[in-house]
């Protein structure tokens, strides 16, 4: 378990997992309601210094742990997830928590329903435990949660508390969102796994204002993740328009991928001396376990797709901006004070665009897609870092000083997968420093339960790197 003063290694990290407890459950050697004991005991030995959550809904957890043990007892079980404590991230509403995205403005907002992933998972049984700390409505102004491995570095953002809470071993999933990097990023940096769906195949709910942004799982464990992800999407479906997630109601069988293709991205530029050593050994027992590695000089394509994504961090930022504008707008002209800086510069930004601007940035979104399409006969799969190094340090912004750029680091590796909608999946292979650093593989849209099979094979057959 996650101490916080002790070097990460991927090699020996224990995670806390559920799927592993599902014998004990079905034997009756173990409880949902012990289970859930069990998560609260390391909240409160954690939590004090993590910051994970912004609420906790105990009693209602435990009354939902005690029915789901009475069904276990008699065998009805409402899925592989019943029973599994879970953490949602204070941007979905809850029917029994507050919904206040980490903004001052939004205080005590309560709407007393809930988001159709949380509802998902409460018609699987799963228990719904508490809010994490998200950055300030999900932009870059983090929360006060800290790196589980090292609590003077940031957990990254803006699914900040989700994925720290997971590194920590208070709950074995926490539901996640990304519009950036808002899922991987986090996850790579708390040392989870985690899946960023093709975009659309979980029901975002009420959050549907981005075109972006994706619902996803951050987990201890793979099998975890993937039980989630279906489990939620076999009962509300998709976004509106959209098919919903494809893919086993098991999480997929392990399967070597033949070739992937490596992706520098903008992202390379950005890699840390020891960061890149340790993506480039990384690489090195990719290719000992059998797989070809395919680079923008072998196929014009790889190339092609390399450009289109030069500036995806900018253009993916951009369209986002413009998108959240009506909404932020409305949150400044109600309470000016209660909206940091940093999002009412963001305001600024957006409101400085044009329509124009913006079709011009879909078109290169949609340019990039293409390429993104074109290269998918080339290989199984793409393979980046999940993040340019570990999580920087983070101690608070310095009164009279310019505003940090990037608190909760960067999402240089991360938009990609957001601008051309496609699925990835992060692994905890990479051990920087004594801290955790993912490598990702990325697939086509719809490819999900693939980049899934992919993942767990590398995770059981690949060797980790410790740098």
């Amino acid at each position: 378990m996650a101490t916080g003063d002790t070097k990460y290694d991927p090699r020996t990290f224990k995670a806390l997992t559920f799927h592993d407890q599902l014998a004990r459950l079905r034997e009756g050697a173990d409880t949902p309601r012990a289970y859930l004991e069990r998560c609260l005991e390391a909240i409160a030995a954690r939590e004090p210094v993590v910051k994970a959550f912004v609420a906790l809904n105990e009693a209602g957890a435990r009354a939902a742990a005690d029915a789901s043990t009475a069904r276990w007892k008699a065998g009805r079980q409402l899925s592989p997830i019943d029973g599994m404590p879970i953490a949602i991230k204070d941007l979905l509403e809850t029917q029994d928590m507050p919904t206040e995205m980490g903004c001052e403005a939004l205080k005590g907002n309560f709407p007393k329903r809930d988001n159709a992933a949380v509802w998902a998972l409460r018609e699987a049984g799963a228990v719904v435990l508490g809010k994490t700390v998200t950055a300030e409505l999900g932009g870059s102004h983090p929360g006060p949660t800290t790196n589980p491995f090292d609590p003077t570095r940031t957990p990254g953002g803006s699914s900040s508390g989700s994925a720290a809470a997971v590194g920590a071993c208070m709950v074995p999933t926490a539901i996640g969102t990304q519009v950036g990097g808002s899922i991987i990023r986090p996850a790579a940096y708390c040392g989870n796994v985690a899946l960023k769906p093709t975009q659309g195949a979980i029901n975002r709910g009420e959050r549907q204002a981005t075109s972006m942004s994706s619902h996803g799982v951050h987990a201890g464990c793979i099998e975890d993740m993937w039980q989630v992800a279906i489990e939620i999407a076999a009962r509300c479906g998709g976004d509106r328009g959209a098919p919903g997630l494809f893919g086993p109601s098991t999480p997929p069988a392990p399967v070597r991928p033949e070739r992937l293709i490596v992706l520098e991205t903008q992202g390379a530029a950005e890699l840390d001396t020891a960061g890149r050593a340790a993506f480039e050994s990384l690489l090195q027992n990719v290719e000992r376990a059998g797989i070809t590695l395919l680079r923008r000089g072998d196929h014009p394509w790889i190339e092609a797709l390399e450009r289109s994504l030069g500036d995806a961090a900018k253009v993916g930022g951009m369209i986002t901006a413009w998108e959240n504008r009506w909404s932020i707008r409305n949150l400044v002209n109600q309470n000016p004070s209660g909206v940091s800086a940093r999002a009412q510069a963001i305001l600024k930004s957006a409101e400085a665009m044009t329509p124009e601007d913006y079709r011009v940035l879909l078109m290169e979104r949609a340019v990039a897609q293409q390429r993104h399409a074109a290269v998918g006969p080339l290989a199984d799969a793409i393979i980046l870092p999940s993040c340019p190094g570990p999580a920087p340090v983070w101690s608070g912004d310095v009164p009279g000083q310019p505003l940090a750029p990037r608190p909760t680091g960067s999402s240089v590796f991360n938009m990609p997968s957001s601008m051309l909608f496609a699925p990835c999946v992060t692994m905890p292979l990479v051990s920087v420093g004594g801290l955790p650093m993912g490598a990702q593989l990325m697939g086509q849209q719809h490819h999900d339960a693939r980049m899934t099979a992919f993942a767990r094979w590398m995770l059981a057959s690949v060797a980790p790197v410790i740098a």
